[in-house]
């Protein structure tokens, strides 16, 4: 028996994120995607610290233990585990990068530092530079300044040293690296070889002429980067709107306590005092050595340089079987439910159902939420064209979506201009959920349609990430929708869903009754099982709750992409549980909960993760599933996942990521055959007409 009972999800999460980084250096992986790779770990880091470590660190400097919510680890000794974790990782990353920098020189990809520039490209870099880059350029001298500058959350800089000539003063200054121009600059080919420069080293190129009125004999500059914590502190004036106390939380975050603080590993010891002490990072921050480069997330943007055979290849987005989205969605969803699999399906047919919505004259009312958007959002556009139309639109938008704040604040003041009434959540309740409803009029009643899905209405994301969506008109169901936007209205009230799941009031309780059925019917010698997939399950109370399902007999199997808190395969422990999970090249993001009910399988699928925060915290929708194809349908995938055995790993109290054993099986990459089984789907469907 383990000691713990439970793994730390901050430890979990940086497993998580190493498994992001196993896939930068897989050699099977296309060498551009493993540069897209390296940038979503080192993006994902980037929002480990300004989120989760920063929560840490403040329960570390209150001199609370925290060992209670910690999973049996005090708060002081995970900080230091965690800073000792991702030095390894940010060196491994850097080892990694210069694999597959080597890799691409093979193809004729060379990129090259300030060194390196031929007499053709030192042309073409000047007039570039003049052009484009100095007039973006932010240069500060720092030594005479009063109040040191405030540096910019994840921001790159170069930290600037100057030896002045006859006197040896030391002069310091930085240099912002603007975010306003690509960071990889593609030179003229020469040939067939292809050049890529970083704008740090363009700017290292020129410093002679940024700092040619100074008179010094020596210049150096090295990459910074600094990490501030990024809770938004919400004031309680009550005379202040919502939008305005979010706006002025996003405006401060930008001067929230620094939690990370990276910099160049060759840079001078004078330079790097300097910072520290006129930054005021103490020992007690995390001062990470690194590279030359900082920022890697800017590799999931690295130019393609029409190299597509050095990238993963695309799978277009296939039709939904039986749902034109040439015809009326409506007219179809009216007789049976349909199920969107994104990015397998095109994700078309959401945007096609509000389009219909918003121009069909019997549609009355439109409502749905809204979390995270794209930046050209066609949502919201379908949403401002309904209102044009004179349909009541509703939309509950929430304006504390974790770095969306000042996207949705800006979508929130176009919405209200176009007379679309706004709902901003409920106090201390992030509202999650992905529900819409509208209400029509047929034969002098109202039936309404809707959607019900476990991701974000964004077509940006849709194409990475795996979600479902069910379209239905369920009028049951959909009533239980309008009761969710009844409590956002009147919070005060709590409502009976006779079909759905909603947190924070009942999806702890009902999850916990569907575990015990399972239980009696393993103790009534029953057949029985229960297959979860979700992004994270980190809820202790949850997992005691696997655990005793797992003791009582039930085979329980988990994909869980992120955190897994529980430890499997423990005897008297979790003996009868398994857990895997898939990292590939799209995002699994899909909540799928399965319980086999001796037979009378239930299948649904939700907004919410095994996380406190989704089941206590936040307002979550989990819905049945009813139709039996669909049902099928859901249990399929969940298998096909189950299946992987090239991308999946297990979870294990060791943390150590390991491959899923092949053994003597062939080769099953679980999302290309999920592609596979909805292409067969399609011919099938042909054969058949």
């Amino acid at each position: 028996m383990l000691e713990n009972r439970y793994i730390d999800r901050e430890k979990s999460w940086l497993a998580f994120n190493a498994r992001v980084l196993q896939e930068a250096a897989d050699d099977s992986v296309p060498l551009l995607d493993r540069l897209r790779f390296l940038g979503i770990f080192s993006n994902n880091l980037d929002e480990f610290f300004r989120v989760r470590f920063a929560a840490i660190r403040r329960l570390s400097l209150s001199g609370i233990s925290g060992e209670k919510y910690l999973g049996g680890i005090s708060a002081q000794q995970l900080v230091k585990d965690i800073t000792e974790i991702v030095i390894q990782q940010q060196s491994e990353s850097l080892r990694i990068l210069n694999i597959i920098e080597t890799k691409l020189e093979t193809e004729n990809i060379f990129i090259i530092n300030e060194n390196e520039i031929s007499r053709e490209q030192e042309n073409f870099l000047k007039d570039f530079f003049i052009q484009k880059l100095s007039p973006e350029l932010v240069t500060i001298i720092l030594n005479d300044l009063a109040e040191f500058p405030l540096l910019k959350d994840t921001l790159g800089y170069l930290a600037v040293k100057l030896v002045m000539n006859h006197t040896s003063e030391v002069r310091y200054a930085v240099i912002e690296i603007p975010k306003t121009i690509n960071r990889f600059v593609v030179l003229p080919s020469n040939n067939e070889k292809q050049y890529v420069i970083l704008l740090d080293d363009v700017i290292r190129h020129n410093l002679k002429s940024i700092f040619n009125i100074f008179d010094y004999q020596s210049i150096s500059a090295h990459m910074i980067k600094i990490t501030r914590d990024a809770q938004l502190d919400i004031d309680s004036d009550l005379s202040k709107s919502m939008i305005e106390k979010i706006s002025t939380s996003v405006k401060d975050r930008r001067i929230g306590e620094p939690v990370r603080f990276i910099y160049d590993q060759l840079i001078e010891k004078d330079t790097l005092q300097f910072f520290l002490d006129k930054m005021k990072i103490v020992t007690t921050d995390s001062i990470i050595p690194g590279g030359r480069y900082h920022n890697r997330r800017d590799y999931m943007n690295f130019p393609n340089l029409g190299r597509f055979d050095l990238l993963y290849q695309t799978n277009e987005p296939l039709p939904i079987p039986g749902l034109s989205l040439e015809g009326s969605i409506l007219e179809k969803i009216s007789t049976k439910d349909y199920l969107l699999n994104a990015p397998y399906q095109s994700f078309s047919y959401l945007t096609k159902f509000l389009r219909e919505a918003a121009l069909d004259p019997k549609v009355t009312s439109i409502k749905i939420t809204l979390y995270r958007l794209a930046k050209n959002s066609q949502i919201i556009s379908s949403l401002i064209n309904a209102a044009k139309n004179g349909k009541k639109v509703t939309v509950q938008i929430e304006l504390q979506a974790r770095f969306d704040e000042a996207s949705n604040i800006s979508y929130a003041e176009q919405m209200k201009t176009e007379g679309i009434e706004l709902i901003f959540g409920i106090k201390g309740l992030k509202v999650h959920s992905k529900i819409c409803v509208i209400e029509r009029t047929e034969k002098d009643k109202i039936k309404r349609y809707g959607f019900i899905s476990t991701g974000n209405f964004n077509e940006s994301t849709a194409k990475v990430y795996t979600d479902v969506t069910l379209f239905t008109s369920h009028q049951q169901i959909l009533k239980d929708i309008n009761k969710i936007f009844e409590f956002f209205d009147i919070n005060y009230r709590v409502h009976r869903y006779k079909h759905l799941i909603v947190s924070p009031h009942y999806t702890r309780t009902r999850f916990y009754k569907l575990i015990d059925r399972e239980i009696l019917h393993a103790s009534a010698g029953r057949k029985t099982h229960i297959k979860l997939k979700m992004n994270s399950l980190s809820d202790f109370k949850m997992i005691d709750k696997l655990y005793e399902a797992s003791n009582a007999g039930v085979k329980i199997r988990l994909e869980i992409r992120g955190i897994c808190s529980l430890i499997p395969g423990i005897p008297g422990m979790s003996e009868n549980i398994e857990a895997i999970s898939i990292v590939d090249n799209y995002l699994e993001h899909s909540r799928i909960y399965i319980f086999g009910n001796a037979g009378q399988t239930e299948v649904y699928i939700s907004s919410a993760d095994f996380m406190t925060r989704n089941l206590d915290g936040r307002v979550e929708v989990t819905c049945p599933i009813y139709d039996q194809e669909i049902k099928n349908e859901l249990i399929d995938n969940f298998d096909l996942g189950w299946k992987g055995n090239v991308k999946a790993r297990y979870h294990s109290f060791k943390l150590d990521n390991k491959y899923r054993v092949r053994n003597h099986n062939p080769i099953f990459r679980a999302q290309l055959e999920t592609y596979k089984y909805y292409r067969n789907k399609i011919d099938v469907l042909e054969e058949i007409v």
